[in-house]
Protein backbone atom coordinates (compact mmCIF):
# COMPACT_ATOMS: atom_id res chain seq x y z
CA UNK A 1 0.00 0.00 0.00
CA UNK A 2 1.50 3.36 -1.01
CA UNK A 3 1.27 6.01 1.52
CA UNK A 4 2.35 9.71 2.03
CA UNK A 5 6.18 9.85 2.79
CA UNK A 6 5.59 13.15 4.88
CA UNK A 7 3.13 14.29 7.97
CA UNK A 8 -0.26 15.49 6.50
CA UNK A 9 -1.43 18.97 7.72
CA UNK A 10 -3.63 19.53 4.85
CA UNK A 11 -6.45 17.65 3.22
CA UNK A 12 -8.23 19.10 -0.12
CA UNK A 13 -11.34 18.14 -1.49
CA UNK A 14 -13.11 18.20 -4.44
CA UNK A 15 -17.09 18.12 -3.88
CA UNK A 16 -19.13 16.43 -6.35
CA UNK A 17 -18.24 12.47 -6.79
CA UNK A 18 -16.05 12.85 -3.78
CA UNK A 19 -16.85 14.18 -0.97
CA UNK A 20 -20.67 14.32 -1.11
CA UNK A 21 -22.97 11.06 -2.41
CA UNK A 22 -24.26 10.65 -5.37
CA UNK A 23 -27.76 12.61 -4.45
CA UNK A 24 -25.53 15.42 -3.09
CA UNK A 25 -25.59 14.51 0.26
CA UNK A 26 -23.01 14.29 2.85
CA UNK A 27 -22.81 10.73 4.66
CA UNK A 28 -22.33 10.11 7.89
CA UNK A 29 -19.36 8.74 8.17
CA UNK A 30 -18.06 11.55 6.10
CA UNK A 31 -19.10 14.43 8.49
CA UNK A 32 -17.27 12.07 11.23
CA UNK A 33 -14.30 11.71 9.19
CA UNK A 34 -14.26 15.69 8.89
CA UNK A 35 -14.12 16.27 12.88
CA UNK A 36 -11.90 13.23 13.27
CA UNK A 37 -9.65 15.68 10.98
CA UNK A 38 -9.95 18.51 13.18
CA UNK A 39 -9.53 16.84 16.60
CA UNK A 40 -6.14 15.30 14.90
CA UNK A 41 -4.96 18.95 13.76
CA UNK A 42 -5.43 18.48 10.03
CA UNK A 43 -6.82 21.59 8.39
CA UNK A 44 -9.89 20.76 5.78
CA UNK A 45 -10.45 22.83 2.59
CA UNK A 46 -12.68 22.38 -0.67
CA UNK A 47 -12.25 23.09 -3.95
CA UNK A 48 -14.52 22.37 -6.51
CA UNK A 49 -16.24 23.38 -9.97
CA UNK A 50 -18.89 24.62 -8.18
CA UNK A 51 -18.59 28.08 -7.69
CA UNK A 52 -18.07 29.01 -4.09
CA UNK A 53 -21.05 29.71 -2.39
CA UNK A 54 -22.11 26.69 -3.25
CA UNK A 55 -20.92 24.88 -1.20
CA UNK A 56 -21.63 27.06 2.10
CA UNK A 57 -24.30 24.49 2.84
CA UNK A 58 -21.52 21.75 3.34
CA UNK A 59 -19.40 24.02 5.66
CA UNK A 60 -21.35 23.96 9.04
CA UNK A 61 -21.81 19.99 9.08
CA UNK A 62 -17.79 19.59 8.29
CA UNK A 63 -16.43 22.52 10.26
CA UNK A 64 -14.90 23.81 7.81
CA UNK A 65 -13.13 27.28 9.08
CA UNK A 66 -10.94 27.37 5.71
CA UNK A 67 -11.49 29.28 2.50
CA UNK A 68 -12.84 27.18 -0.13
CA UNK A 69 -12.26 27.34 -3.98
CA UNK A 70 -15.47 27.65 -6.36
CA UNK A 71 -15.15 27.33 -10.02
CA UNK A 72 -12.18 24.81 -10.45
CA UNK A 73 -10.02 27.99 -8.56
CA UNK A 74 -11.81 31.09 -10.57
CA UNK A 75 -12.42 32.49 -7.29
CA UNK A 76 -11.66 31.91 -2.97
CA UNK A 77 -13.15 33.17 -0.57
CA UNK A 78 -12.30 33.42 2.79
CA UNK A 79 -14.90 32.41 5.59
CA UNK A 80 -16.00 35.80 5.92
CA UNK A 81 -16.79 35.84 1.93
CA UNK A 82 -14.16 38.04 1.35
CA UNK A 83 -12.87 37.44 -2.33
CA UNK A 84 -9.28 36.20 -1.90
CA UNK A 85 -8.03 35.56 -5.55
CA UNK A 86 -10.41 35.50 -8.40
CA UNK A 87 -9.96 34.32 -12.62
CA UNK A 88 -12.17 35.31 -14.89
CA UNK A 89 -11.92 33.70 -18.25
CA UNK A 90 -9.93 36.23 -21.59
CA UNK A 91 -13.38 37.35 -23.48
CA UNK A 92 -12.17 35.90 -27.09
CA UNK A 93 -11.59 32.45 -25.09
CA UNK A 94 -14.85 32.62 -23.52
CA UNK A 95 -16.60 33.50 -26.61
CA UNK A 96 -15.15 30.85 -28.68
CA UNK A 97 -15.93 28.20 -26.26
CA UNK A 98 -19.89 29.49 -26.10
CA UNK A 99 -20.03 29.50 -29.52
CA UNK A 100 -18.65 25.75 -29.99
CA UNK A 101 -20.47 24.30 -27.62
CA UNK A 102 -23.83 26.05 -28.95
CA UNK A 103 -23.13 24.86 -32.35
CA UNK A 104 -22.52 21.36 -31.25
CA UNK A 105 -25.77 21.42 -29.82
CA UNK A 106 -25.18 21.33 -26.08
CA UNK A 107 -26.69 23.02 -23.50
CA UNK A 108 -24.70 25.94 -22.45
CA UNK A 109 -24.57 28.00 -18.99
CA UNK A 110 -23.03 31.03 -18.09
CA UNK A 111 -21.66 31.63 -14.87
CA UNK A 112 -20.68 35.75 -14.53
CA UNK A 113 -21.38 38.68 -11.96
CA UNK A 114 -22.64 35.85 -9.36
CA UNK A 115 -25.51 34.80 -12.05
CA UNK A 116 -26.24 31.41 -13.36
CA UNK A 117 -27.33 32.52 -16.93
CA UNK A 118 -28.76 30.56 -19.32
CA UNK A 119 -31.14 29.53 -22.87
CA UNK A 120 -33.18 26.75 -22.03
CA UNK A 121 -34.79 26.71 -18.63
CA UNK A 122 -35.24 22.45 -19.71
CA UNK A 123 -31.34 21.25 -19.85
CA UNK A 124 -31.64 17.79 -18.30
CA UNK A 125 -29.19 18.64 -15.69
CA UNK A 126 -30.72 21.66 -14.46
CA UNK A 127 -31.97 20.64 -11.52
CA UNK A 128 -29.64 18.65 -10.06
CA UNK A 129 -27.01 21.09 -10.41
CA UNK A 130 -29.63 23.70 -8.79
CA UNK A 131 -29.98 21.06 -5.99
CA UNK A 132 -25.88 21.21 -5.61
CA UNK A 133 -25.48 24.86 -5.77
CA UNK A 134 -28.89 26.10 -4.02
CA UNK A 135 -28.18 29.05 -7.28
CA UNK A 136 -30.99 30.39 -8.78
CA UNK A 137 -31.14 30.83 -12.96
CA UNK A 138 -31.61 33.44 -14.94
CA UNK A 139 -32.77 32.68 -18.92
CA UNK A 140 -31.46 35.35 -21.21
CA UNK A 141 -31.80 35.53 -25.08
CA UNK A 142 -27.97 36.13 -25.96
CA UNK A 143 -25.03 35.28 -23.67
CA UNK A 144 -23.32 38.11 -25.60
CA UNK A 145 -23.70 40.94 -23.60
CA UNK A 146 -22.39 38.80 -20.39
CA UNK A 147 -19.25 37.40 -21.93
CA UNK A 148 -16.94 39.76 -20.53
CA UNK A 149 -16.22 38.88 -17.05
CA UNK A 150 -17.16 35.51 -16.80
CA UNK A 151 -15.89 32.41 -14.13
CA UNK A 152 -16.72 29.85 -15.64
CA UNK A 153 -18.94 28.51 -18.79
CA UNK A 154 -20.19 24.93 -18.41
CA UNK A 155 -21.58 22.62 -21.41
CA UNK A 156 -24.15 19.89 -20.68
CA UNK A 157 -25.04 16.50 -22.16
CA UNK A 158 -26.65 13.21 -21.75
CA UNK A 159 -24.12 12.46 -24.82
CA UNK A 160 -21.62 11.36 -22.70
CA UNK A 161 -19.17 10.24 -25.62
CA UNK A 162 -20.06 14.11 -27.28
CA UNK A 163 -18.85 15.92 -23.94
CA UNK A 164 -15.43 13.37 -24.61
CA UNK A 165 -15.17 14.63 -27.71
CA UNK A 166 -16.39 18.69 -26.75
CA UNK A 167 -13.18 18.55 -24.19
CA UNK A 168 -10.39 17.73 -26.92
CA UNK A 169 -12.10 20.01 -29.49
CA UNK A 170 -13.07 23.51 -27.05
CA UNK A 171 -9.25 22.65 -25.69
CA UNK A 172 -7.75 22.44 -29.29
CA UNK A 173 -9.77 26.08 -30.14
CA UNK A 174 -8.80 28.20 -27.18
CA UNK A 175 -5.50 26.56 -26.59
CA UNK A 176 -3.86 27.91 -23.47
CA UNK A 177 -6.70 30.52 -22.98
CA UNK A 178 -8.67 28.49 -20.78
CA UNK A 179 -8.75 25.63 -18.53
CA UNK A 180 -10.78 22.63 -20.56
CA UNK A 181 -11.86 19.96 -18.12
CA UNK A 182 -14.80 17.65 -17.60
CA UNK A 183 -16.41 17.89 -13.67
CA UNK A 184 -18.49 15.09 -14.72
CA UNK A 185 -19.66 12.85 -17.66
CA UNK A 186 -22.44 15.43 -18.62
CA UNK A 187 -20.57 18.49 -17.68
CA UNK A 188 -17.94 20.28 -19.58
CA UNK A 189 -16.04 23.28 -17.89
CA UNK A 190 -13.98 26.16 -19.40
CA UNK A 191 -12.42 28.96 -16.85
CA UNK A 192 -9.48 30.69 -16.92
CA UNK A 193 -6.29 29.05 -17.58
CA UNK A 194 -5.22 29.51 -14.21
CA UNK A 195 -8.47 28.41 -12.52
CA UNK A 196 -7.81 24.75 -12.50
CA UNK A 197 -7.58 22.53 -9.08
CA UNK A 198 -3.90 22.17 -9.10
CA UNK A 199 -3.54 26.17 -9.21
CA UNK A 200 -6.25 26.73 -6.58
CA UNK A 201 -4.88 23.64 -4.55
CA UNK A 202 -1.47 25.55 -4.03
CA UNK A 203 -3.15 29.06 -3.29
CA UNK A 204 -5.10 27.56 -0.59
CA UNK A 205 -1.89 25.90 1.04
CA UNK A 206 -0.24 29.03 0.71
CA UNK A 207 -2.66 30.85 2.37
CA UNK A 208 -2.99 28.24 4.75
CA UNK A 209 0.87 28.22 5.53
CA UNK A 210 1.37 24.41 4.71
CA UNK A 211 4.06 22.95 2.18
CA UNK A 212 2.51 21.12 -0.67
CA UNK A 213 4.58 17.54 -0.14
CA UNK A 214 2.22 18.24 3.28
CA UNK A 215 -1.12 18.33 1.06
CA UNK A 216 -3.18 15.30 0.65
CA UNK A 217 -6.26 15.75 -2.30
CA UNK A 218 -9.12 13.64 -3.51
CA UNK A 219 -10.56 14.06 -6.08
CA UNK A 220 -12.72 11.73 -8.97
CA UNK A 221 -12.73 13.28 -12.55
CA UNK A 222 -10.02 14.56 -14.68
CA UNK A 223 -10.43 18.21 -13.74
CA UNK A 224 -8.84 17.08 -10.45
CA UNK A 225 -6.14 15.96 -12.62
CA UNK A 226 -3.73 19.19 -11.94
CA UNK A 227 -4.52 19.12 -8.19
CA UNK A 228 -3.25 15.10 -7.89
CA UNK A 229 -0.15 16.55 -9.74
CA UNK A 230 0.32 19.41 -7.48
CA UNK A 231 -0.15 18.14 -4.29
CA UNK A 232 1.88 15.38 -2.00
CA UNK A 233 -0.41 12.39 -1.90
CA UNK A 234 -3.36 11.93 -4.30
CA UNK A 235 -6.18 9.49 -3.61
CA UNK A 236 -8.80 8.44 -6.05
CA UNK A 237 -12.16 7.76 -5.54
CA UNK A 238 -13.28 4.19 -6.68
CA UNK A 239 -15.74 5.74 -8.68
CA UNK A 240 -13.14 7.51 -11.27
CA UNK A 241 -12.51 6.96 -14.27
CA UNK A 242 -8.82 4.74 -14.97
CA UNK A 243 -7.58 7.77 -16.57
CA UNK A 244 -7.95 9.59 -13.35
CA UNK A 245 -6.81 6.55 -11.25
CA UNK A 246 -4.03 6.14 -12.77
CA UNK A 247 -2.52 9.21 -11.86
CA UNK A 248 -2.74 8.63 -8.52
CA UNK A 249 -0.63 7.60 -5.29
CA UNK A 250 -4.11 5.68 -3.49
CA UNK A 251 -7.81 4.37 -4.24
CA UNK A 252 -10.46 4.26 -2.09
CA UNK A 253 -14.06 3.08 -2.33
CA UNK A 254 -17.01 4.94 -4.30
CA UNK A 255 -18.68 8.09 -2.97
CA UNK A 256 -21.74 5.51 -2.19
CA UNK A 257 -19.61 3.54 -0.15
CA UNK A 258 -18.06 5.45 2.50
CA UNK A 259 -15.17 5.92 0.23
CA UNK A 260 -13.74 9.73 1.27
CA UNK A 261 -14.11 8.49 5.09
CA UNK A 262 -12.39 5.20 4.23
CA UNK A 263 -9.60 7.30 3.08
CA UNK A 264 -9.42 9.41 5.74
CA UNK A 265 -9.05 6.76 7.65
CA UNK A 266 -6.69 4.62 5.90
CA UNK A 267 -4.55 7.70 4.67
CA UNK A 268 -4.46 10.81 6.50
CA UNK A 269 -5.10 9.98 10.15
CA UNK A 270 -2.60 7.48 10.80
CA UNK A 271 -0.22 9.91 9.39
CA UNK A 272 -1.26 12.92 10.91
CA UNK A 273 0.37 11.68 13.91
CA UNK A 274 3.81 11.91 12.81
CA UNK A 275 3.53 15.78 13.26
Amino acid sequence: MTVPQQPIRLVVSDVDGTLVKHDRTLATSTIAAAHKLRAAGVKFALISSRPAHGMDVLLAPLGIDTPRAGFNGGEVLDMQDKLLRQRTIPETACRAAVAMLEQAGTDVWVFAGGEWLLKNPQAHYILREQLSISMPWRVVDDFAPHLAQVHKVMGTSTDFALMGRMEAGVRGTVGGAAAVHRSQDYYLDVTHPEANKGAAAVALAEILGVPMAQVACLGDMPNDLPMFAACGFAIAMGNAPDAVKAHAHALTEDNDSDGWALAIDRYILPFAAMQ
